[in-house]
């Protein structure tokens, strides 16, 4: 007998596009899970997260951004400031109550802005592989100068990626990335626990961007967590039960 999974619910937006989640009752403070970028809520680390939180009766929500998994939209037309509206969206919509944002990569930069536009609902954020501005040093500046005019001129170019499919990259996720930048500010000003793990190995997301967004925050209940031999997608088993036994930590 096979269980197939249950399709996602969808939640509908004022601009008409529909976002697809999976979302589990439970005791506060609940836990939504922020991907990265063109990952899916069916990844690993979201599904391991539900199953723990399942376990324990913790509420828990997971959801595709626009253009990424079972949501509407076109990739090409995502931004940073696009995605992150979706995200409070799914926090103000299908979240009650104190919560911990869980942000995976870019899921993590999402989840600081987040985190500054709603200080009064976040229990607690916890970081993987924070991606914060990777617009800029993943994107604009690895492109060379043939590159960039072909983007800017094209508007959507696509490059091959080490995780399958090829990324599509578009100038107005770089340009207006700009409004969202947080590595050039003097403080960021959230007062909740922060955890932040981030791979020594990490060959994507420098390591040091976790320490640099550890020293801006303001608040003093901060921990940075490395792992000598972590990669970017720290989804080995033993990073999988590192996450976890931390966000049970941030739960106790």
């Amino acid at each position: 007998m096979h269980i197939f999974p249950s399709p996602p619910e969808r939640l509908a937006l004022a601009n008409g596009d529909t976002l697809a989640y999976h979302r589990r009752s439970g005791a506060a403070p609940g836990i939504l899970f922020l991907g990265g970028f063109t990952s899916d809520m069916t990844g690993v680390k979201a599904t391991t997260l539900e199953r723990w939180c399942q376990g324990r009766g913790q509420a828990f929500v997971r959801f595709d951004y626009t253009g990424h998994g079972a949501s509407s939209g076109q990739f090409a037309d995502g931004t940073i400031g696009r995605w992150t509206r979706e995200a409070l969206a799914v926090l103000d919509q299908l979240t009650e109550g104190p919560q911990i944002l869980v942000g995976s990569s870019m899921g993590a930069w999402i989840m600081l802005l987040a985190a500054l536009e709603r200080p009064e609902r976040i229990a607690g954020l916890l970081g993987l592989a924070c991606a914060v501005d990777f617009t800029e040093y993943l994107l604009w500046e690895r492109l060379d100068e043939s590159l960039r005019e072909r983007l800017q001129r094209e508007q959507v170019i696509s490059l091959p990626s080490p995780y399958g499919e090829p990324y599509i990259i578009a100038m107005s996720l770089i340009e207006e990335a700009a409004q969202h930048r947080l590595l050039n500010r003097t403080e960021l000003p959230i007062s909740c626990p922060v955890r932040l793990i981030h791979g020594m190995g990490d060959v994507d997301v420098p390591w040091r961007t976790s320490l640099q967004v550890t020293e801006k925050l303001t608040s003093s209940d901060v921990r940075l967590i490395l792992i000598k031999d972590g990669e970017h997608t720290l989804s080995r088993e033993q990073d999988l039960k590192l996450l976890t036994r931390t966000l049970g930590e941030m739960l106790e």
